[in-house]
């Protein structure tokens, strides 16, 4: 696979409602992801922690560039096997309930056709954006009861940030669900740069104003750390957590000016490789 330059940064925080922050992210070039915990008394925390675990354990390992989606649905059945696993553990021999879940979105740089692309997939509510030429487009589509009723035509977008079911999930690993995820290929050239946050952020800003950070804010870290800043300024009602991957090199100049982004990030002091 040709060599693809990479910049990335994260930021997470608990909010301004929530006891313990469920969140978690791992940014290890070239596997991005971010898992947002469910289940409460810690559990939900636990959960997330699994996901990255496990894909911190792809990126260490390694895996085959041109098989990056059989790469992530095995990666995807070992988190869904430890968190079977822990839930038992937690019910003990009294069988008690006890559900916990988490969702992933998850982007890695494959191989197709000889290219470097971007592998994009998902479960439940946290998303995958790219911003290129100016434009911002949610790629990853929500697992969601009321993206169900928005596709169904029973509600518009603006009622689906209002609903008071917006943010019960259809889809998730752990036994709140383990359902299939999504993909998504992306051709490198269409991404100058790619968001993964959890819902803690859409909750609370629109689109719009993720757009307004991300053309203001060259510097990826300082773009994921506004990101979280503006939804803690909304309200701050869930765990918020974003990170930012910026594709430096292997880009088409039609799609960006990457020349000067470029020259931004490396008078900030380097790049990591992917």
């Amino acid at each position: 696979m040709k060599a693809v330059e990479l910049r990335h940064g994260a930021a997470t925080d608990i909010g301004l409602v929530r006891e313990v922050n469920e969140d978690a992210y791992l940014a290890a070039p070239p596997v991005f992801v971010v898992a947002d915990g469910m289940g409460g008394h810690e559990g939900g925390g636990v959960a997330s922690a699994i996901v990255i675990e496990e894909f911190a354990r792809l990126a260490d390992e390694g895996y085959d560039a041109r098989r990056g989606a059989a790469a992530v649905a095995a990666t995807l059945r070992s988190c869904q096997q430890r968190l079977a696993e822990f839930a038992a553990a937690q019910r003990g021999p009294g069988g008690s309930r006890f559900r916990v879940g988490t969702t992933a979105v998850v982007a890695l740089l494959v191989e197709d056709d000889a290219e470097p692309k971007w592998l994009l997939a998902n479960l439940g509510d946290s998303r995958a954006y790219r911003y290129a030429r100016a434009r911002l487009e949610q790629v990853s589509v929500d697992h969601s009861v009321v993206q169900e009723l928005v596709d169904a035509g029973a509600i518009t977008r603006d009622d689906a940030a209002v609903h008071p079911e917006r943010h019960v999930i259809t889809r998730a690993l752990g036994t709140l669900g383990g359902a299939a995820a999504d993909y998504f290929l992306l051709p490198l050239p269409s991404v100058e740069r790619l968001v993964l946050c959890s819902d803690g952020i859409t909750g609370m800003i629109d689109d719009a104003q993720v757009a307004e950070i991300l053309a203001a804010v060259d510097d990826p870290r300082a773009a994921a750390e506004q990101m979280v800043a503006a939804a803690l300024a909304a309200g701050g009602r869930d765990n918020a957590t974003a990170v930012v991957v910026d594709v430096v090199g292997s880009v088409d100049e039609r799609y960006s000016d990457s020349e000067r982004q470029r020259g931004s990030l490396e008078r900030e002091g380097g790049a990591a490789r992917g």
